[in-house]
């Protein structure tokens, strides 16, 4: 919560103040700060603003802030907020060992694939060059007939000679025809695309990383959940669109359930990581059978939680209304892992005034996995 100290003039709380910034700062930093300024209070423990003998929770303020547009824009399309039976996957405990990479190299390359109405190429590359990984980057053009073909001879050349593929997120082709990520997954069912990711994973140790869009795509592809280039069947789970039908843009609360895959080798299973999100297809959906065999076999990786870690279907939680809430899975070996949340969206300014751990260490782990 936040007190305002008592000889600040309550007019000036609700007065324009233009090019005026607000800070926060410890008491022992004050002293750093060039210019004038004013302390105009402290942050508390109490969830609460105060003024003098005024003190306003912090729910209700969330609320009166909410209620005008309330019926236009519904912030929830459901009521359910039962909790999930929450289920951690420790490979120690079931005998499974995590699987280990026989090629190993100093630097690996990671292949990030681009399309248009890719958005996430940028920070994912970067994430990885972080972690000390290579990133090639490759525009998917489609002007014309040859630059489709000249475009497929450039993915499978880039993929021989990388030993990941990042799918990044966006919008590919503005998600259409007929929804997320198909043009994206159809240009990987190219017949030589295809066989340089099976030959990745199946004879070259490779790892694969989808997020958002790029999870989509897994999906759409069948690597996500069997491991291979599939395609789809009637039971295959798929993403779909959010409960509240339209675009959620926000910080959500992922917890780690499973440590079968080397992605999540250096993070801590268990844990509750605050990550963004930003999508409108990412709602997980799947038949009871298929859930039931996820989570038995490991391969739910992360689930929507709050930021206690408690799982349920409350959708100030579960942002996208998400079966079993989850958020990422893994193909059976944890070698193919595709998650909505963005990961890759970090920097030493970014999010600084959001509570909770934000690194997942994803990209440490999956060059780490090549060391």
């Amino acid at each position: 919560g936040f007190k305002i100290e008592h000889n600040v003039d309550i007019r000036d709380l609700f007065r324009p103040g233009y090019g005026l910034i607000v800070a926060e700062v410890t008491g022992e930093d004050t002293g750093k700060l060039s210019g004038r300024y004013t302390v105009i209070g402290e942050v508390t423990s109490e969830p609460a603003i105060s003024y003098g003998s005024v003190s306003i929770p912090l729910s209700d303020a969330v609320d009166t802030w909410k209620k005008p547009l309330e019926k236009v824009f519904p912030t929830r399309s459901y009521a359910d907020t039962s909790a999930l039976t929450d289920t951690i996957y420790d490979r120690a405990k079931f005998g499974k060992d995590i699987y280990v990479c026989k090629n190993k190299v100093a630097k690996p390359t990671v292949f990030i694939p681009v399309f248009p109405g890719t958005n996430c190429e940028y920070d994912s590359a970067a994430a990885f060059e972080r972690a000390g990984a290579h990133a090639v980057t490759q525009v998917f053009a489609n002007r014309n007939a040859q630059d489709i073909k000249d475009s497929v001879e450039r993915f499978r050349c880039g993929i021989r000679s990388a030993q990941m593929i990042m799918f990044p997120g966006g919008f590919s082709a503005g998600d259409e025809p007929d929804g997320s990520a198909k043009f994206f997954a159809t240009a990987f069912r190219n017949s030589a695309i295809a066989e340089a990711v099976t030959d990745l994973l199946e004879n070259r140790d490779g790892l694969i990383l989808g997020i958002c869009n790029g999870f989509q795509a897994l999906v759409k592809l069948g690597l996500l959940p069997d491991g291979k280039i599939t395609g789809q069947s009637e039971t295959s789970p798929t993403l779909t669109y959010n409960t509240i039908n339209r675009h959620v843009s926000k910080m959500a609360y992922t917890k780690v359930v499973s440590n079968i895959s080397p992605w999540l080798e250096r993070a801590q299973c268990g844990a509750t990581y605050v990550i963004p999100v930003s999508h409108g297809e990412g709602r997980f959906v799947a038949n009871d059978d298929v859930i039931r065999q996820l989570f038995e076999n490991g391969q739910v990786a992360t689930r929507y939680c709050d930021p206690d870690g408690s799982v349920s279907m409350d959708e100030e939680y579960n942002i996208n209304g998400s079966y079993a809430a989850i958020e990422g899975i893994t193909s059976p070996d944890g070698r193919v892992f595709g998650k909505m949340g963005h990961a890759e969206r970090r920097g030493e300014n970014v999010a600084v005034n959001i509570y909770g751990e934000q690194d997942m260490k994803i990209f440490e782990s999956g060059v780490g996995y090549f060391m």
